[in-house]
C-alpha cells in the first residue's frame, strides 16, 4: 500500500514510492517482530543485516558510486517508515547516516573518495562521540597519543549507539595537546571492547553502551585530515530523533486502530454495540493519528531545510553552507517541542481508545510511549526553544555544536 492509500500522505518526492516498495517489505518483517524482540530484550542483529542486504545503509551514497543517491526528504519520510517498524533500529543507523554526511561534504578528496567507497560496500559506522566521566564540556577524556610512532587511543564512551552492530565506530577525541580529533576505530581492532550496559526503561536495543579503548592502534588513514564535522550536524542529528518519533506516533495510531478494530467487548455505558463504532472511541484513534500525521508532515518540511544546508555545502563548499545551516537548526528546533508533545500525547492517549486488557504485555504498547520519552530526553528540548526565541528577538544564530561534561 503507498503512503498515500494509507492516508500519510504524499511523499517528498516523485520517485519516493518506488524508492519505498524496495524496502517495505523489509520493513514490515522488521515490524513483524518488534513487539517480541522488546520483551525479550533481543537486538537486532538479524533485522539490521536485512537492511544491509536491501542496501538501505548505502541511500546517502551517490548513485553513480554504487550507492541510491536518496535525498534528505527521502531519507527522513523512509527513516519514519522504519520507525513505525521498529524504533530501535533507527536509531541504531543514526550515527552511520550522519557519518555518511561527513564523507559526503568532507574537504579531503582522499578521505571523501576511500569512504563513500567503503559505504557503498556496506560498510556500517556507529557512535562514539559522547563520554559520562570528568572531562569538561568541549573535552574529551579519550586521546589520541603519539608513541614509538605510532596513535594509540586510550579513553571510554559512553552512548555509543549502534557500534555494537557496526564495523567501525565514528570516533570524537582528543590529541595529547587537547586539539580535536576525529577517527574511525574498527569495532574488532585489538584494544576496543564494547558492552551492552544501556539499562535505560526506551530504546533498550540500540545498544546505546559503553564502548572501551585501551592501547588501540590507528593506521594515520583512519584520522579524519579535519576534526570539523559537517555544517548541519546538529539540525540533522536531531532531525533524526524527530523522524523517530514520528514513526513511533504512526505505529500507535495503527495499533490502536487495529486492536479497537478488533474489539468484541463493549461497556455498558458505552455509545454503540461495536467498540469500532463508537463516536468516543473513534475520535481518540482519529486525535493519535492526527498527531502522528501533523509530526510527519513538519519532519519533511523540516528535512527541506537541511537539503538545502547540505546543496549549499556540495555547491560553495563547508565554509559558505553556514548560514544554511545556522537556518536549518532554526527550522529543527521550532520543531522539536511541537512534534515531541504531538508524539508523547499520541503514545499516552491511545489507551482511552481501549479496554484493560490494552496494558497487557503481549501488545507491547507501552513500548511506544518508552521509546518516546528516551529519544525526547536526548538533547534538551528547553534549550531548543531557547535558541530560537534568541533568533526571534535578537536574530541571534542558534550554537554550531552541542556538547555535555561538567562545568
Amino acid at each position: 500500500m503507498s503512503q498515500i492509500d494509507a492516508g500519510w500522505g504524499a511523499g517528498p518526492s516523485g520517485r519516493y514510492e518506488e524508492l519505498a516498495a524496495r524496502f517495505r517489505p523489509v520493513f514490515a518483517e522488521i515490524r513483524a517482530g518488534a513487539v517480541a524482540r522488546d520483551a525479550e530484550r533481543r537486538r537486532p542483529h538479524a533485522e539490521l543485516g536485512w537492511l544491509k542486504e536491501a542496501g538501505f545503509t548505502t541511500l546517502r551514497v551517490p548513485a553513480e558510486a554504487g550507492g541510491i543517491g536518496a535525498s534528505l526528504p527521502e531519507l527522513f519520510n523512509l527513516l519514519i517508515e522504519l520507525s513505525a517498524a521498529d524504533s530501535n533500529v533507527t536509531n541504531a543507523l543514526r550515527a552511520h547516516f550522519g557519518f555518511t554526511e561527513d564523507v559526503l561534504t568532507a574537504a579531503s578528496p582522499e578521505w571523501r573518495t576511500r569512504w563513500i567507497a567503503r559505504l557503498a560496500a556496506g560498510d556500517t559506522v556507529g557512535s562514539g562521540v559522547s563520554e559520562t566521566g570528568p572531562a569538561k564540556v568541549g573535552q574529551f577524556d579519550t586521546v589520541l597519543r603519539h608513541r614509538g610512532g605510532e596513535r594509540v587511543l586510550d579513553g571510554r564512551k559512553f552512548y555509543t549507539t549502534g557500534s555494537l552492530f557496526a564495523d567501525w565506530i565514528h570516533l570524537s577525541a582528543q590529541d595529547e595537546d587537547g586539539a580535536p580529533v576525529v577517527a574511525a576505530v574498527p569495532t574488532r581492532a585489538p584494544g576496543v571492547t564494547i558492552e551492552d550496559d544501556w539499562d535505560g526503561f526506551g530504546q533498550a536495543l540500540t545498544a546505546s553502551g559503553t564502548a572501551r579503548f585501551e592501547g588501540v592502534v590507528l593506521a594515520p588513514e583512519l584520522i579524519k585530515p579535519e576534526a570539523a564535522r559537517f555544517p548541519y550536524a546538529m539540525a540533522f542529528f536531531q532531525l533524526v530523533h524527530l523522524a523517530t518519533l514520528t514513526g513511533i506516533g504512526r505505529a500507535a495510531a495503527e495499533d490502536a486502530a487495529r486492536l479497537v478494530a478488533a474489539r468484541t467487548r463493549v461497556y455498558s455505558h458505552g455509545n454503540a454495540g461495536r467498540t469500532a463504532d463508537d463516536p468516543q472511541v473513534q475520535a481518540v484513534v482519529g486525535r493519535v493519528r492526527g498527531n502522528a500525521y501533523a509530526a510527519g508532515a513538519i519532519v519533511l518540511k523540516a528535512a527541506e531545510s537541511v537539503q538545502r544546508a547540505f546543496e549549499a555545502a556540495q555547491a560553495q563548499g563547508r565554509d559558505a553552507a553556514e548560514p544554511a545551516a545556522a537556518l536549518a537548526d532554526i527550522e529543527v528546533n521550532q520543531a522539536v517541542t511541537v512534534v515531541t508533545n504531538l508524539v508523547l500525547e499520541a503514545t499516552t492517549v491511545l489507551f482511552d481508545a481501549l479496554g484493560a486488557s490494552a496494558v497487557k504485555a503481549e501488545h507491547g504498547l507501552d513500548r511506544h510511549w518508552r521509546n518516546a520519552r528516551t529519544l525526547t530526553s536526548h538533547n534538551p528540548r528547553i534549550y531548543r526553544e531557547r535558541s530560537v526565541g534568541a533568533f526571534a528577538l535578537n536574530g541571534t544564530r542558534p550554537p554550531r555544536e552541542y556538547r555535555v561534561g561538567t562545568a
